[in-house]
């Protein structure tokens, strides 16, 4: 992903890491016909062998799980630390921020043991806790996806 603004860009993987968990929101990009279509989610996010990976999860019926399904495919989005900067012209007024940008391929998670591992990076974006126990049940209601990150390019505005 070529990056006009060199100047901005994040390389490291240690701190693109760092703007991924100061964010609350991960925004997915699919095709759907000939229209683009986003939907911001809850992720949780970890590296396996060195791998960017997200976890996605969802109810087991809708639009979005079948885009998830069909496409597989997607781009994705997450910014934070957003802070208005006002100028003394309306070209000098900017803004602030860190961000993500990328895309890669979901894969659906089927077996109980992966979707629980997932969940539970899941939760320890949101909660203090990482041990959580989901219920047979629960887990055959639930889809959980995978996003193994192709490419990934950070930016930084301060």
């Amino acid at each position: 992903m070529e990056m006009r603004r060199k100047d901005l860009a994040v390389t490291q993987p240690e701190a693109m890491d760092q703007i991924i968990c100061a964010c609350d929101c991960i925004r997915i990009a699919l095709t759907d016909g000939d229209y683009p279509y986003i939907i911001p989610m809850n992720f949780g996010y970890q590296r396996v062998d060195g791998q960017a990976v997200f976890y996605l999860h969802s109810a087991e019926e809708g639009h979005k799980v079948s885009l998830f399904r069909k496409e597989q495919r997607c781009g994705f989005e997450l910014d934070t630390h957003r802070q208005l900067k006002i100028g003394a012209t309306a070209c000098a007024f900017s803004m602030a921020y860190e961000s993500i940008a990328g895309n890669g391929d979901l894969v659906e998670l089927t077996d109980s043991a992966e979707k629980t591992a997932a969940l539970r990076v899941i939760m320890s974006t949101y909660s203090d806790q990482s041990d959580w126990d989901f219920p047979e049940e629960t887990l055959k209601k639930t889809c959980v996806f995978r996003l193994n990150v192709q490419a990934m390019s950070g930016r930084k505005h301060d």
